[in-house]
């Protein structure tokens, strides 16, 4: 009895530490959202207060109504996601061909393209942007945002190469024979097959590009120099020189440019784990 009695007293100890490690994590995850989202409802003399006040003081959306009509907040963000919607879509188109060729035919070098393109990620930005900005600039593409996705694209497509790759080979090579036999083109049994049960790993490829175009910084200020062109990223960075922009206007557009990702993640969770299941049963 008293042993039954010592490790339920264990397991109750283990229990509470556990809860008590996870309630301090989110405590450390949640307070800086927190504490941005009072800071951008505040007046900045209230924020500058010390000590600091942990709740709203005197609450208002001064700072979300600055950064729209004393900015360029609303222009900043169509850029982002014209960019992010361009970037999305050639990187999925070019990564399914890119796949498609990786793990369906047999050629000569197709090994050594698949560790280039993994390569390829090893290459900081910042190493690379410099050479890129020549190119550009001698072609007289850069203060585009068209362009820009193309470059976005560039970085993103070897990733989604090595996402779809697997899940192209999972599917049974008897489909393809069946299909051939059937007298299905190769690019037939890719649109007509493969997309549609690698759907899920697809839709992932999609959402890796977008959340990775939206949130990128350092070519987007290289390549885009006016400022109604600006994506939502360098504009927010932009007014951070200003010294007459309140840290309130700044927290709001830090806000507002972080809630498309997230309200898009949240739409599309559900779809993509039940389409992930879906695909791992059909492979």
């Amino acid at each position: 009895m008293a042993i039954v009695t010592g490790s339920k007293f264990s397991n109750a100890i283990r229990t509470t530490l556990r809860y008590f490690v996870i309630l301090l994590v989110s405590l450390l995850v949640i307070f800086p959202l927190y504490w941005m989202l009072v800071t951008a409802v505040q007046a900045p003399e209230v924020t500058l207060r010390y000590p600091p006040v942990l709740y709203p003081i005197d609450p208002n959306l001064k700072g979300f109504h600055a950064i729209f009509f004393e900015k360029q907040m609303g222009k900043w963000l169509i850029n982002s996601g014209f960019v992010a919607i361009l970037t999305t879509a050639i990187t999925t188109a070019l990564s399914i061909l890119g796949a498609y060729a990786l793990s369906w035919f047999k050629w000569r070098g197709k090994v050594a393209f698949g560790l280039m393109l993994l390569f390829t990620q090893m290459l900081p930005e910042a190493l690379i942007v410099i050479p890129i900005f020549k190119i550009y600039s001698n072609f007289h593409w850069t203060d585009s945002l068209a362009t820009l996705s193309l470059i976005h694209a560039a970085f993103v497509i070897p990733v989604g190469v090595w996402i779809l790759k697997p899940a192209f080979e999972g599917i049974p090579k008897e489909v393809n024979e069946a299909a051939q036999i059937d007298g299905c083109t190769p690019m037939g049994i890719l649109r007509k097959i493969i997309i549609p049960l690698c759907s899920p790993a697809i839709l992932a490829v999609g959402v890796v590009a977008f959340f990775a175009s939206w949130g990128e910084y350092l070519i987007a200020v290289t390549m885009i120099s006016t400022e109604g062109k600006y994506p939502a990223s360098v504009g927010l960075a932009s007014t951070m020189s200003q010294l007459d922009t309140p840290i309130q206007t700044l927290l709001s557009g830090a806000i507002v440019y972080g809630l498309p990702p997230v309200i898009l993640y949240m739409f599309i969770q559900r779809f993509v784990i039940s389409g992930l299941t879906a695909g791992a049963i059909k492979g």
